[in-house]
């Protein structure tokens, strides 16, 4: 989120993030179908009416991997912990009160509240060990199973790799409302990664009697969070989220109805907004700048970054950028700056590394982004001088290169910048566009059917391990054939020897050493901005929650107040 996310991790994913990867604003002509003014509301329920960025690709837990589907699901499922009212801090979700744990910090025992299933089943331990054993089950091809739960969860990586069943996961009910979870090793974040959508129970039982069917559309879905999803046909792009009475924490859910519609197009949002059939709405580029004015615009801030991802190898075949002198040269040849302040215009930043500031502090007490300085900047003929530099290690004079990018508005605008600079700057390059809807972009970069992606990523979880473990040797977010063993080795030293021989003042250097690997030695990803989302929102809404990791946001506390 996620994103685009994943915040979704995702490609963010990852999101994941409005978008895991580049979200923006857009409708058909029924974009309003599903809006009504809350002035309208002559019976007194509070109704919000608020937009998506693109359709949700999937409402089952374990096959998300995207920023929208992830924000869809924390308002209608709920794990053992949420992300509360402060945005960043665990609190009690089927849990019913804290874990407890045993001295090597290994071994988590939680105990579950009685809650129900918007169906009326209970929500039990078993529901929790049958989701994550789906989840890792290697025949289900989770985009984030192994991903979230490898190196993690007892057992996880080696199911994942078909050498251990999924049985022998390291999580166990030990009776309806008791439910153990063993580690690999101590997880300082656990507590916010219980937070994650992956880990959210499903209901066995409704599951199985589906079949094919569940999660198919709305009416083939239960729920034990907040709201219940209504109106989603499985492709539409408009949704309900309704008031969940099976909640176990209902009295703290004010609103009664939330309308949500996917808008593309930044001139529709203006127009929804202005007509009173948006409460909520993101602003791009030009409407960005001329809304900064207006008491309803507000600038939240975000710790996605987005950046180039160079695909060393397409089809079988080495392409251009397994040179590395190519990548530095492609890094530094376009003028984020100019990107973030003329194009997005929303009060994103550019970005020189792949660590977002304001997300986490060094022992010390310093930003890290501070603390690592920019690793790659802008430099016109400097980028030239490599390009030269590595055309000639390829042998050729002329490269053209595929960007793979988003079909929204923004998206489409700040593909024709980047093709602009890099050509300019770049002699001998060519550039061509693919700007496919969002499902075909996951399917792509799945495939690693590409030859450069403007990507994205929003943090799962409070740690700069959600960052660098993207890029791992053969890892599931890699899909890029990039591969370092000296930045594998730190990453995976930092992660699996904290506490164990690695302080926390070292882990941090570790961290910020690896990504020196991976954008100054290496050049495997080229950074371009910070995100930040500028929003126009109804003086009478309040309680929106705003997460820095993790799915985007949560509408369990907020209300209409006139």
């Amino acid at each position: 989120m996620r994103k685009t996310k994943g915040r979704l991790g995702i490609l963010l994913a990852l999101s994941l993030v409005l978008s895991m990867i580049l979200g923006a604003c857009g409708t058909k002509s029924n974009d309003s179908s599903n809006a009504s003014s809350p002035k309208g509301n002559a019976s007194g329920k509070e109704v919000l009416n608020i937009m998506e960025t693109a359709e949700i690709p999937t409402m089952n837990t374990f096959m998300a991997q995207d920023a929208v589907s992830y924000n869809a699901m924390n308002q209608v499922f709920e794990g053992l912990m949420r992300l509360g009212q402060d945005g960043v801090t665990p609190v009690l979700g089927m849990a019913a009160e804290k874990p407890t744990v045993n001295k090597d910090q290994t071994v988590y025992t939680f105990k579950l509240r009685d809650a129900k299933w918007s169906n009326g089943d209970p929500v039990t331990a078993n529901d929790f060990v049958y989701s994550w054993r789906q989840a890792i089950d290697p025949k289900n091809s989770s985009p984030y199973g192994a991903y979230m739960m490898g190196g993690v969860i007892k057992n996880a990586s080696e199911i994942a790799a078909k050498k251990k069943k999924p049985e022998e996961l390291g999580v166990k009910a030990i009776d309806d409302k008791t439910l153990e979870v063993t580690l690999e090793h101590p997880i300082g974040y656990f507590e916010s990664l219980m937070t994650f959508p992956l880990f959210y129970p499903m209901d066995q039982k409704y599951i199985e009697s589906k079949g094919k069917e569940y999660a198919s559309n709305s009416d083939n879905m239960v729920y034990n969070g907040p709201f219940t999803l209504t109106k989603w046909n499985g492709t539409g792009d408009s949704w309900t989220y309704e008031k969940n009475p099976n909640y176990w924490d209902k009295d703290s859910v004010k609103l009664s109805q939330i309308n949500v519609n996917v808008v593309k197009d930044p001139g529709t949002v203006i127009n929804l907004y202005d007509t009173n059939k948006l409460d909520w709405g993101v602003l791009s580029g030009e409407y960005a700048a001329q809304y900064k004015s207006n008491p309803d615009y507000k600038v939240l801030s975000d710790p996605s970054v987005y950046y180039l991802k160079f695909n060393q190898e397409r089809s079988n075949q080495k392409t251009a950028l397994a040179n590395t002198d190519i990548r530095k040269a492609i890094s530094m040849a376009f003028d984020k700056e100019a990107m973030a302040t003329t194009i997005l215009a929303n009060g994103s930043t550019a970005a020189n590394g792949l660590y977002p500031k304001d997300f986490l502090k060094t022992p010390g007490g310093e930003d890290v982004r501070k603390a690592n300085g920019d690793l790659v900047k802008y430099n016109a003929k400097e980028a030239k001088a490599l390009w030269e530099k590595g055309l000639k290690a390829i042998g050729k004079s002329k490269v053209s290169l595929e960007l793979l990018s988003g079909d929204t508005d923004s998206a489409k605008k700040m593909d024709e910048y980047l093709k602009g600079q890099l050509e300019k700057n770049l002699p001998g390059l060519t550039i061509t566009l693919s700007e496919p809807p969002f499902k075909v972009r996951l399917d792509r970069d799945d495939k690693q059917d590409y030859d450069i992606e403007f990507a994205g990523w929003g943090p799962d979880y409070l740690d700069l391990y959600t960052f660098s473990n993207l890029f791992l040797t053969g890892g599931d977010q890699n899909r890029m054939s990039y591969s370092d063993p000296e930045y594998d080795k730190l990453v995976n030293d930092a992660y699996s020897k904290l506490g164990k021989g690695v302080t926390k003042d070292q882990y941090f250097q570790m961290q910020l050493d690896a990504e020196k690997i991976l954008i100054q030695k290496d050049a495997a990803i080229a950074p371009i901005y910070q995100k930040a989302i500028a929003v126009l929102q109804k003086s009478y809404v309040k309680g929106i929650v705003k997460h820095p990791f993790g799915p985007d946001y949560s509408y369990k506390w907020a209300s209409i107040q006139k």
